[in-house]
């Protein structure tokens, strides 16, 4: 116990942090750099919303950590303070993350979500999709008011679902007497509009805004700013800031990395028991990160996905160095997927989340020549010795659930 006094201790004496939550991902600062153009577009395009117009359904796209979650909250607080000193209550602002899996895995929770939003109850699951549609028109549907939805991460639930609930969304309109909803999608895939029904397209994407990435000096800028808030004064070494946005920059200008980062680090240091946060601390957290990244990734992929992994791993088990070809995996993922009596994908749906994950990193693959026997491509797991133990648990329990 002497040894977790003297760990308590240090820590409560050592307090690198002035205000940790400043580099939390959830934190909306009063001002955000290097955003101001998209602020004023997305403003420009909500502000019929002051007079109860309905506004046009906004589609923004753009690497993750580019501000654009970000900058849409700011508006929509704005908006409805707008709102409020007119006197006005005519405006709802509704926010689903569609990353979320126990939110937005299917089209029937996603509404729910926004039936809880607008403090409603429906049942997590049971009713008819079609009766939970009928709930929200009758609950939306009482008073002339504008309901604005915002679906982040759009890409993840087309991916899980469809984009179908889309248009489903969207034709609502026509079915309301006194309100009116638009959505506000917001999605990382730069290309997500090229891939989904040219419906959907016409009736979502009546506007459209990217948000470029940040480069290395528009980075230093935003966590200078963070840093001054979050650390006391003097513990940052010299270099950790313009490093920091270095490791981001090359991330496609990735704010959020930037700012996880630079509190990882702080951490970090702060376990050390050190007094300033140095280089190597930075070194130290982006390696951190890097592992429950991965993680993450595998925690949030669909149950097709994580059965086409459990497959890979299982043929990498055998292991001795052995090489593992994309028919040895779709003959190992349908076994696996009669074992756990799920639905057996087409081999070349397969070898599309196989492309998927040679793009996340997870695996990497290369087409080999076997001479007369013709081409085949190789796969190799990427994960980390250290965190396959953390994945196998993970599919183990989602495959299982």
């Amino acid at each position: 116990m002497d040894k977790l006094d003297k760990i308590f201790d240090s820590f409560v004496s050592n307090n690198l942090f002035r205000n940790k939550t400043v580099l939390q991902s959830n934190y909306t600062p009063g001002n955000i750099p290097h955003r101001v153009n998209e602020i004023e577009s997305v403003a420009s395009i909500l502000a019929p919303a002051l007079r109860g117009e309905r506004v046009s359904n906004l589609f923004i796209y753009g690497n993750t950590g580019t501000g654009k979650t970000l900058s849409v909250h700011y508006v929509g607080e704005k908006v409805l303070q707008k709102v409020r000193e007119m006197g006005g209550n005519h405006l709802k602002f509704l926010y689903v993350n569609c990353k979320l899996r126990k939110v937005a895995d299917t089209e029937y929770r996603i509404m729910a979500e926004l039936i809880n939003a607008l403090g409603g109850k429906v049942p997590s699951t049971g009713l008819p999709t079609d009766e939970v549609y009928s709930r929200f028109v009758d609950l939306i549907d009482n008073e002339k008011q504008l309901i604005l939805i915002v679906l982040d991460e759009i890409d993840q639930a087309v991916k899980k679902i469809s984009d179908n609930f889309i248009y489903t969304l969207t034709r609502i309109n026509s079915e309301l007497r006194n309100a009116q909803i638009n959505i506000i999608g917001i999605s990382n895939s730069l290309t997500f509009m090229d891939n989904i029904d040219p419906r959907v397209r016409s009736s979502l994407a009546e506007e459209e805004l990217v948000f470029p990435p940040y480069n290395a000096l528009q980075l230093q800028d935003i966590l200078k700013e963070r840093a001054e808030k979050a650390f006391n004064d003097g513990v940052l070494k010299e270099g950790v800031i313009a490093k920091c946005a270095a490791f981001a920059a090359r991330e496609h200008g990735d704010a959020r990395r930037a700012l996880d980062l630079l509190r990882v680090a702080g951490e970090l240091a702060e376990r050390e028991g050190g007094e300033k946060i140095e280089l190597k601390h930075i070194d130290k957290a982006n390696e951190k990160i890097e592992r429950d990244k991965m993680l993450d990734i595998i925690e949030s992929e669909p149950r097709q996905f994580q059965l086409v992994l459990s497959s890979i791993m299982g043929l990498d088990n055998k292991g001795k160095g052995e090489s593992i070809f994309t028919g040895d995996v779709y003959n190992k993922y349908q076994e696996i997927c009669e074992e756990t009596k799920n639905e057996i994908l087409t081999q070349r749906r397969v070898s599309d989340i196989l492309a998927e994950f040679d793009m996340l990193g997870v695996i990497n693959s290369r087409v080999i020549s076997k001479g007369r026997h013709g081409r085949m491509r190789e796969i190799k797991l990427m994960l980390a010795p250290s965190i396959k133990a953390r994945v196998k648990e993970i599919l183990r329990k989602s495959l299982e659930g």
